[in-house]
């Protein structure tokens, strides 16, 4: 397996995310320049030019005309793929820390941070036909979140309800007319890095800070499995087309000057989703691994790490040969 090595970014990764079909790579940085890539050769395609902060989460529509892209500047921005350029920008009173398109591609919902004196917040919101300068006043709903922050979110079932992952490990669900919460759960026991779907979205997967990933029944959040490792998990990620849960992460950054690299404290862990059991490790950051992302095909998996390299790593024979004994 010799993974292609994508080095766009100056600063540590945050977010990586394919688009529907896999031919195009998203990544986000602490860096102010989101990229864009061909997945299949790592040729950089382009950069999105304005945000003025780190960018901490991104997301692509279904059909690939619109970017979306939330950051420390305060400000959430609406791009046009095909040009790069920014479609509308819309000023927030902190940090934007989630950030997602609803399937249709009409809504978006987006959360901000606990700070500045002002209380985290979530917003959905109608991008049809999005003006050049929106503000929080356009939102269709607007949600207070009064206890812990919002630190990761996917959209539900028929775009009528957003799941929040928060910075003390619950989950919740939230009608995305109205904002009442509908469901809730204690999913962990410290903060929830990122929350991804499988293939049918009716379980996700989620990678907290208490060493854990866990996965959920989307409708009723049951816990169903849970993923152990030694150390904060950053990111983990369903195969589209096997039982396999993926996971990355690692100590956080100030302590990872007191480690090497071969202790195998930055790998990609392979589980299986069914046994829980470890059967594989992928090698290669030089730091914590901050994100992870299947290919739609399940051919190939990219990780974005501290370091501030995106590895895209096609699967061997050998990967798809291989078969649980039970």
């Amino acid at each position: 397996m010799k993974p292609l090595m994508l080095h766009g970014h100056e600063r540590a990764i945050t977010k990586i995310k394919y688009n529907r079909e896999g031919d195009l790579l998203f990544s986000a940085s602490k860096d102010k320049q989101p990229n864009v890539w061909y997945s299949l050769n790592g040729e950089r395609l382009g950069t999105f030019n304005g945000h003025n902060g780190s960018v901490w989460c991104i997301d692509v529509n279904w059909d690939t005309t619109r970017f979306l892209s939330g950051s420390g500047d305060n400000t959430l921005r609406i791009w046009d793929c095909q040009t790069g350029k920014a479609i509308s920008q819309l000023s927030t009173n902190s940090s934007v820390r989630a950030c997602s398109f609803s399937y249709s591609g009409d809504l978006a919902v987006y959360a901000t941070d606990k700070a500045l004196g002002h209380q985290c917040e979530m917003f959905v919101i109608d991008i049809r036909s999005p003006e050049i300068i929106l503000s929080q006043e356009d939102n269709i709903c607007r949600t207070l979140i009064s206890g812990s922050r919002i630190s990761s979110l996917l959209w539900g079932a028929l775009d009528e309800t957003v799941i929040t992952g928060h910075e003390n490990g619950d989950i919740n669900i939230w009608d995305s007319r109205t904002g009442k919460k509908l469901n809730d759960a204690q999913g962990h026991k410290g903060q929830i890095n990122d929350m991804q779907f499988n293939k049918d979205g009716t379980m996700f997967v989620t990678a907290s800070k208490d060493h854990t990933a866990k996965l959920f029944d989307s409708d009723s959040l049951m816990s169903l499995k849970t993923y152990k490792t030694e150390r904060p998990v950053n990111s983990a990620t369903i195969s589209p087309n096997y039982d396999h849960v993926v996971v990355g992460g690692g100590q956080d950054a100030m302590d990872v000057t007191t480690t090497s690299t071969k202790q195998g404290k930055f790998d990609a862990r392979f589980f299986h989703l069914v046994f829980e059991e470890e059967f594989a490790r992928l090698k290669g950051h030089f730091g914590p691994i901050n994100s992870l992302a299947f290919h739609p095909n399940g051919r190939t998996l990219c990780t974005g790490g501290e370091d501030g390299y995106i590895r895209i790593n096609a699967f061997d024979q050998s990967y798809f040969d291989f078969h649980f004994e039970y």
